[in-house]
């Protein structure tokens, strides 16, 4: 290419650093800012700071944290005088007006972690795990004011296997996600690449997570407790009650078993408790008591003197 691309990227949690890391370091690029979420939070008398910003801030890259950018009119100015062919969204956590799409020369290009038009909304990582999907995906899209519904520009693919977590599958799609970026932008860049307009008759979305739903109900079937704990695994982690105290519970595996109640320990052995619930069992493998630090199931329940018949709530 004989001119590098102008981007200003758009993005707060960490799965979007890497490819914020490819833009930075590629010559085909010139990284003109980062916009993110303000730091909340306070480490030690001190605002809690973003990975991405510290990223920013070692690479000399112009860092504009904005409590709402629709509405920050010296922002606007900013953005606009800096000529971008492209701004690049990657979880930024904010919605953006009309005004501020229409910036860049190009298009303001979203990177989704779902096979759009299914699980739009924030939460698609966890949502594609927690509904037991085979497989997920990631989608580049030109921005619209419409949630998640703008036209497609590329898609990936992923495969999601059985006992793969939520915090698995968001280093998965890090990892691949800068070469989506960078074929979408080029393509666009150099008009190669058509987009393709969404069927919103497909269309599904996601739900945000509350309280409630950290708690495990054993009544439950088997796959559908796995999927909540794999889903939910160290961000919203599920968690039981044993004699009256919490237990997270952070690896199972979904097994056999036809006798018991609900929330009953049949087995104690090395690999792991099982316990009873609907259409069959699930063993826990690893847990986090109250008051302690993550541990394999079998030594928690040699600890805490757990005996087969003794019930979770």
């Amino acid at each position: 290419m004989n001119e590098k691309i102008k981007i200003i990227y758009l993005a707060t949690p960490d799965i979007a650093i890497k490819s914020f890391q490819f833009f930075i370091e590629s010559n085909d690029y010139d990284v003109c800012a980062l916009i993110t979420q303000p730091q909340r939070g306070q480490t030690r008398g001190k605002t809690k700071e973003h990975n991405i910003v510290k990223f920013a801030r070692e690479n000399n890259i112009k860092i504009f944290e904005p409590e709402k950018i629709s509405k920050d009119r010296d922002l606007i100015d900013i953005l606009k005088s800096m000529d971008s062919d492209f701004f690049v969204t990657f979880a930024f956590g904010q919605i953006l007006s009309q005004e501020v799409i229409d910036i860049p020369k190009f298009a303001t290009i979203n990177l989704h972690a779902s096979l759009l038009p299914k699980l739009r909304g924030a939460n698609p990582i966890a949502q594609s795990i927690i509904e037991g999907h085979k497989y997920t995906g990631i989608t580049t899209m030109k921005t619209v004011l419409e949630l998640d519904a703008g036209d497609i520009c590329l898609q990936e693919k992923i495969e999601i296997p059985e006992n793969m977590n939520v915090v698995e599958l968001m280093e998965k799609i890090s990892d691949i996600s800068p070469k989506l970026l960078d074929e979408t932008l080029k393509g666009l860049y150099e008009g190669t690449l058509k987009t393709i307009p969404q069927n919103n008759a497909d269309a599904t979305f996601t739900k945000k997570l509350k309280k409630e739903e950290k708690i495990i109900n054993w009544d439950s079937d088997n796959y559908v407790l796995h999927n909540k704990i794999r889903g939910m695994y160290l961000i919203n982690t599920n968690h039981t009650t044993y004699n009256n105290k919490i237990v997270q519970i952070i690896k199972t595996i979904p097994c056999s078993a036809n006798e018991g109640k609900n929330g009953e320990i049949i087995n104690i052995e090395k690999t792991g408790i099982t316990v009873k619930c609907k259409n069959g069992g699930l063993k826990i493998v690893k847990v986090k008591p109250e008051g302690k630090g993550e541990m394999d199931a079998f030594s928690w329940a040699n600890g805490a003197r757990i005996k087969i018949g003794d019930m979770f709530i």
